[in-house]
């Protein structure tokens, strides 16, 4: 059975939370190994719906193209990472206690490869799906840095760090911390890796961060 030929315009509307259906559930996320293996264009729907056990006429009863079903596998990762970001936050402590817990979660998550494996993915489908690929950027800098932002202004308000906008000293951080453990690897490769450890990475920025805006 071959692929309806279904126009998909950009910003084909994504989930709007994980469905409850089983079979569903089984084909995201046999979609996300194959899209994520082979790529959008060599992906095919047929081995898919195998690998969730599922007839290609239930699939399609799902997602009526493969572009839908690509948006709700990045949809359905994008809820993967949201449940991740949910544990990177600012804990009780002095602003060195909160910026070192933040920047160590940070750091584990960026590092991960399963989440540079699906950037990789987003960012080499933009053209095709660019209003998906916005919404997942957003929604990430949203889930991260709003948090973060609000965490700094509280610590700044305690007087116990100094800047003139919360939104440059939250993206200093995060910038500091996504070089070396996610921007390097996404560009080199996974088999390249920096020398220095996380604990390292974190310390390092940790120091540079309150030399600039402790008090």
């Amino acid at each position: 059975m071959t692929s309806p030929t279904v126009p998909v315009p950009e910003g084909t509307p994504e989930p709007a939370a994980k469905s409850e259906d089983p079979r569903q559930r089984s084909i995201v996320r046999e979609a996300r190994r194959y899209f994520m293996s082979e790529g959008y264009a060599a992906t095919r729907i047929e081995p898919i719906a195998r690998a969730a056990s599922v007839s290609t006429a239930t699939l399609y009863g799902y997602f009526p193209s493969k572009a839908h079903l690509f948006s709700a596998v990045i949809a359905d990762a994008a809820d993967d990472f949201q449940a991740q970001m949910r544990t990177v936050g600012m804990a009780g402590g002095t602003a060195r206690e909160q910026v070192t817990a933040f920047a160590t979660a940070y750091a584990n998550f960026m590092g991960d490869r399963f989440v540079r494996s699906v950037f990789r993915l987003v960012m080499a489908e933009r053209p095709r799906f660019r209003d998906v690929a916005q919404g997942f950027f957003e929604r990430g800098r949203s889930d991260f840095g709003a948090p973060l932002m609000r965490a700094l202004t509280v610590l700044a308000e305690r007087g116990e760090l100094s800047f003139p906008k919360a939104a440059w000293a939250a993206g200093q951080l995060m910038g500091m911390i996504e070089h070396p453990v996610f921007f390097m690897p996404l560009v080199t490769g996974d088999e390249v890796q920096t020398q220095r450890t996380t604990e390292c990475i974190v310390a390092e920025v940790v120091e540079t961060f309150m030399a600039r805006y402790g008090t």
